[in-house]
């Protein structure tokens, strides 16, 4: 799988921005079939960076109403990148 394709996007929330300040560790939202391997590799080549591990955890979707009309919003996967020290990711809102 390439790349662009197992990372979607960054995730940008309080905690995010704390363990990246604290613990030198980045959250994406990444493809449900992507293994921590292939998360790594996407990271090192995408970023330029070393990973030094990386963990995932599988997010359920949440049950959304609209009036009388009920829906599921999709499940999806996040992965916490944890980046060699000294080196760091540009996020979009740092640019």
């Amino acid at each position: 799988m390439e790349a662009k394709r197992v990372i979607k996007r960054p995730l940008i929330t309080e905690k995010a921005t704390m363990i990246k300040e604290k613990e030198n560790k980045y959250v994406f939202a990444v493809d449900r079939g992507a293994s921590k391997g292939a998360i790594k590799r996407a990271v090192e080549e995408l970023f330029k960076v070393q990973v030094e591990g990386v963990n995932t955890s599988i997010m359920g979707g949440k049950l959304r109403r609209m009036g009388a009309f009920a829906g599921h919003r999709p499940d999806w996967k996040k992965a916490i990148v944890k980046v060699k020290k000294g080196q760091e990711i540009k996020m979009v809102e740092e640019a």
